[in-house]
């Protein structure tokens, strides 16, 4: 599949179709993809938790928030929850280019989900306390960014957005998920071709 089809593919999905399972060989496929990122200073700040278990998920879940724009939507319901999540953490060690590591890892781990035929979201409002707890994870690890992952179950459809219009995103009537976004005249300030 070309690099661009699988950038337009990956796109936030919250919900999923719960029955279908992620492997945790793919999960381990898809955090090997992320040490292959640059790194600011090569300092390799990141490790990650991978979960695929039924019972862990049910148990994360609740610490998670869904979608801010979506005021009157609690998250998927049971039957559209995430199958698996990666849970992205620094473990004692970070500094001023960690919140750069994160982006890069994060999207190149949704990127290569997108190939596998699967879809996430990243998820940032977190009860960090309540995951660290379900994981049992060190004192020194510090969860920066939750990813959840599913095979999806709903559309999403990128449309243009008017420069200076709404960039929230929202639901139609048959659950169609519509997210704007800028078109790329807009967002390139300046051109310098060559020769010029």
């Amino acid at each position: 599949m070309p690099f661009a089809d699988i950038v337009k593919r990956n796109r936030s999905y919250r919900r999923f179709d719960q029955s279908r399972e992620v492997p945790m060989a793919a999960l381990e496929e898809l955090a090997g993809l992320a040490r292959y990122c640059a790194s600011g200073m090569n300092q390799q700040p990141l490790c990650y938790a991978l979960v695929a278990d039924r019972e862990k998920n049910a148990e994360i879940f609740p610490a998670l928030g869904w979608a801010g724009y979506l005021k009157d939507w609690p998250g998927p319901a049971e039957g559209e929850r995430p199958a698996a999540y990666v849970v992205m953490m620094t473990a004692g060690k970070s500094g001023p280019w960690t919140r750069a590591d994160v982006g890069i890892a994060a999207q190149t781990i949704l990127l290569g989900a997108a190939e596998l035929g699967l879809g996430g979201c990243m998820i940032g409002t977190v009860n960090r306390e309540a995951v660290a707890r379900v994981l049992d994870l060190p004192e020194d690890c510090e969860i920066q960014l939750v990813l959840a992952l599913g095979v999806p179950a709903e559309t999403v459809v990128v449309e243009d957005q008017e420069p200076g219009g709404d960039c929230k995103y929202w639901r139609d009537d048959k659950s169609v998920h519509h997210v704007p976004k800028l078109r790329t005249a807009d967002v390139v300030l300046r051109r310098f071709p060559s020769g010029s």
